[in-house]
């Protein structure tokens, strides 16, 4: 160990190591928000089709004619657009998604400002001013809010501006196609100018559709700082998901609820009474030197995958993984009531699921594997420890001794050294006898390095 610190230059390896937190931390983001704007985009495209069929129904409603089929057939062209949003839909600029949303306020547009080819009556172009339907638009805004980053929302309040104002502009330049109607309307108003631009038929009231277009304006920027905030709630709780995710792999499940529901709780150094568990491959490392790394490997994750498993099951939380091994604890981060029977029952669990695992390689012509235990109760100490990578430590006599007790295994030939520390305080939790002490066997006092006295054991047989 003293080597590999000697060469290694930490100036160089702390940046890097801060650089791949921050670049975990980015992708997870990122892959929440792909998520978001996928779930945004059907939403989005879901109430497009409700909308449009409400819009649909409206328009034969309010004007029961033949020629209003002519806007239910484009209606079906914003649903084909919404279609096409979906597919081509992702994170990040996407110059189709782009396209599609300008074709969206393009053809709008279009709808608002020419007159129905089919239609029958031939008013002046800007009598399609006076029916009011700018508030088509605040639609598409609406559902872009679902799916869309907050610059797009303001990017289409912007594309709104400036395509109203060339349809604006467009009318503007059509000729009067009812001068006569014009003319008798500005003879019967008079001099009223004001009344005149309110109700004549080419009349196309700039200051409206100016204010049309600052309203709509306010509510994109509006909806845009909503969007930005929405997204960064977003971030931050796929954050404190990415958190939650990172303590499941090492505290049982009901362990991260209360973690959840703490501040801080792990950074409280203090000295509780806990049960810790060793577990280790016997001749590990002489099977490892004929093997593949990938052999090696792959043995270590399917041992380490049943092993974890029984250590949440257990309500006990993974502290650290030791090449072959691995050391769990039973009243961490917070005392339980059950602590040391938990850490005897699980102890007992990995040993028949290690036992199932060797049989399992036996009958494949594979190398069958032994495994031990050691198990002890008493006082230690908690708290993070680290400067700028912190682990939560957990560190004492009790935590040297249980190591110990695991390695006193090869000596009494059998799978499981428990200390009568950790026996007795199971019994109390139980309140009496139980099927899990039957295997035990009571050991003469043995002498712990570490410990002042000898200290009694009880062992358990294993079947491999």
């Amino acid at each position: 160990m003293t080597t590999l610190v000697e060469r290694l230059d930490f100036s160089a390896v702390l940046p890097r190591a801060r650089s791949r937190r921050d670049t975990e931390t980015v992708a997870f983001a990122q892959a929440a928000l792909a998520t978001a704007k996928q779930e945004g985009l059907r939403l989005a495209v879901q109430t497009r089709y409700v909308a449009l069929s409400v819009i649909a129904c409206l328009l034969l409603i309010i004007n029961p004619t033949w020629d209003q089929f002519y806007y239910v057939v484009l209606l079906g062209l914003f649903a084909l657009i919404g279609w096409a949003q979906v597919k081509v839909g992702r994170v990040g600029v996407s110059r189709a998604e782009l396209a599609l949303l300008f074709c969206d306020l393009a053809l709008l547009t279009f709808i608002l400002v020419v007159p129905n080819p089919f239609s029958s009556a031939h008013w002046p172009v800007a009598v399609q001013f006076h029916f009011g339907n700018f508030i088509y638009f605040f639609v598409l805004l609406s559902g872009a809010t679902l799916a869309y980053s907050w610059r797009t929302v303001i990017a289409m309040g912007t594309w709104t501006a400036a395509l109203w104002m060339i349809g604006v502009a467009w009318v503007w330049w059509q000729p009067d196609r009812a001068p006569e109607l014009t003319a008798r309307i500005a003879a019967a108003v008079g001099s009223d100018h004001n009344l005149f631009r309110l109700i004549s038929p080419s009349s196309i009231n700039f200051g409206g559709r100016i204010q049309e277009i600052v309203v709509f304006m306010i509510v994109a920027v509006t909806l845009a700082v909503a969007v930005r905030r929405s997204n960064d709630l977003l971030i931050r709780h796929a954050a404190v998901e990415r958190e939650r995710g990172n303590l499941a792999r090492y505290f049982s499940p009901n362990v991260v609820e209360e973690l959840s529901g703490h501040d801080e709780p792990l950074k409280q150094v203090r000295t509780q009474n806990v049960a810790v568990l060793f577990v280790d491959i016997v001749g590990f490392t002489a099977f490892a030197d004929a093997r593949t790394p990938e052999e090696v490997v792959g043995t270590l994750r399917e041992f380490h995958a049943l092993m974890e498993q029984e250590v949440f099951r257990h309500s006990g939380t993974l502290d650290k993984y030791l090449g072959d091994g691995l050391m769990a604890t039973f009243g961490t981060p917070f005392v339980g009531k059950t602590d040391a029977i938990n850490a005897l029952r699980c102890a007992q669990a990995m040993m028949a699921a290690a036992d199932r695992w060797s049989e399992k390689r036996r009958a494949a012509g594979e190398v069958p594997m032994r495994v031990s235990f050691g198990l002890h109760y008493g006082p230690v100490v908690l708290g993070d420890i680290g400067l700028t990578c912190l682990e939560f430590a957990v560190i004492g006599s009790t935590v040297n001794a249980a190591s110990r007790l695991e390695a006193l295994t090869r000596t009494l030939d059998c799978a499981l050294v428990a200390s009568d520390d950790l026996v007795r305080r199971a019994r109390i939790e139980l309140g009496g006898a139980d099927a899990v002490f039957r295997p035990l066997i009571a050991q003469a006092p043995q002498t712990i390095r570490g410990l002042e006295r000898p200290i009694a054991i009880w062992t358990q047989a294993g079947t491999s």
